[in-house]
């Protein structure tokens, strides 16, 4: 339960600090800004600009692409349940050493038995290369956005203190 308790507070936690900064779909696909950056100093300026501006639409990029990129995996998202309720399993119905017959199986015997099904069948799967993807998928959508939206007007006041 505490777990769970902790994995409700980091969602929360993701949701007030990232989420909150979302810009709406108009901004964010505003077709009208869209341009060729003149030279890389302007594009690195722009990428700079909007990776901080649409901070919140990129993290929600990259959350629609993990969750994609799981539902295209099936292989991966069994092995990943098999080892999530393994570990649950073992932990809530076999916290004391079992006896059958003249052996003892504890849950170090359980863990090694999870592990030696589960491991393989996660390699198989090809969770690194699952990440792979999902890292450059995201660079590359990310980068190319940030870099052909022009900054608004806000952008040229930043500095500005109000008086």
């Amino acid at each position: 339960m505490e777990q769970l308790a902790r994995v409700g507070e980091l969602a929360r936690h993701f949701r007030e600090t990232k989420l909150s900064t979302l810009k709406p779909p108009q901004e964010f696909f505003d077709h009208r800004q869209l341009s060729r950056p003149a030279n890389m100093n302007e594009a690195t300026s722009r990428i700079t600009y909007n990776t901080r501006h649409f901070s919140g639409n990129y993290s929600l990029v990259i959350l629609i692409l993990a969750a994609y990129a799981m539902l295209t995996n099936p292989l991966l998202l069994i092995a990943l349940a098999f080892l999530a309720g393994g570990f649950a399993a073992i932990n809530k119905f076999a916290p004391e050493p079992v006896q059958v017959g003249s052996q003892t199986i504890t849950q170090k015997h359980l863990y090694i038995g999870l592990f030696v099904i589960g491991l393989p069948l996660l390699f198989i799967a090809s969770p690194i290369s699952t990440f792979f993807w999902l890292v450059g998928s995201s660079a590359i959508l990310i980068l190319g956005h940030a870099s052909l939206m022009e900054p608004g007007v806000e952008s040229e006041y930043q500095g500005v203190e109000g008086v």
